[in-house]
């Protein structure tokens, strides 16, 4: 099964290596496909993929003028290659668990028909890079949140989708979610965490303000579509906090 991620970067030249080798261990669950997009990097982070690269020919390096996460997703989109049966993403600072991707894709396996596999995400606030999981003892929250990371798409869902709206400076992942399970795709929710999303002081979505803007604006946006076409169906299911801790 060829699986491809897309993983956009921009300055991330600390965290990019532990997020791309936590996607190496895990070439024996299927034709690895990694695209990796820098948007406009001004530090080291190109290096460092380049770096990674010469032991693993599974990875392929975009490179453009910094021009905002939408047009990063789409510019890997366009990187698809024709015999890519699956997609997911990973950002650049976050962690892919240790056989994320096994269980899943014999799901696709067994029902041909299953278009999508969305699964939970743990925030967590100190990761081991080393050992590629949460340090132990770090403050973390499980959730069924917003994460591309958490869902494996059939790449023909994501060609019946189509491409992130440019729109937005933040929230595009929120927004393409939303499009897509309006759709009512056949889905299943597992239980199992598909991210480790790193918690740090360059999180983009700690600029609140902003996060909080283009968040009302993707609702509206929903709100709209599911008005002008009742055939769409309400999303639920993607906010329920399992676990909680002390941050």
């Amino acid at each position: 099964m060829r699986l491809s991620i897309i993983m956009p970067v921009c300055n991330r030249e600390l965290h990019v290596v532990p997020a791309l080798r936590s996607l190496l261990r895990q070439q024996e669950a299927a034709d690895l496909d990694i695209i990796v997009v820098d948007d406009g990097s001004t530090d080291g982070s190109a290096d460092a993929v380049r770096t990674l690269m010469r032991e693993a020919p599974c990875i392929r390096l975009f490179q453009q003028a910094n021009q905002g996460v939408a047009k990063a997703r789409n510019a890997g989109l366009r990187q698809l290659l024709p015999q890519t049966e699956f997609v997911s993403f990973l950002d650049s600072d976050d962690i892919s668990p240790a056989g994320r991707f096994k269980a899943d894709l014999a799901l696709f396996e067994f029902d041909p028909a299953l278009e999508l596999t969305y699964s939970l995400m743990t925030k967590v606030i100190v990761m081991d890079d080393e050992a590629l999981q949460p340090a132990p003892g770090a403050d973390s929250v499980t959730m069924r949140g917003i994460s591309l990371s958490a869902a494996i798409f059939r790449k023909a869902l994501i060609d019946r989708i189509g491409t992130f709206d440019e729109d937005f400076t933040q929230s595009e992942d929120t927004d393409y979610l939303l499009r897509i399970f309006e759709t009512g795709p056949r889905h299943v929710l597992l239980d199992t965490i598909a991210v480790y999303y790193r918690r740090h002081p360059g999180n983009l979505t700690k600029q609140n303000d902003v996060a909080v803007r283009e968040y009302l604006r993707v609702i509206l946006k929903s709100m709209r579509r599911r008005k002008a076409d009742p055939s769409l169906r309400p999303v639920e299911g993607l906010f329920e906090i399992r676990r909680t801790a002390d941050w």
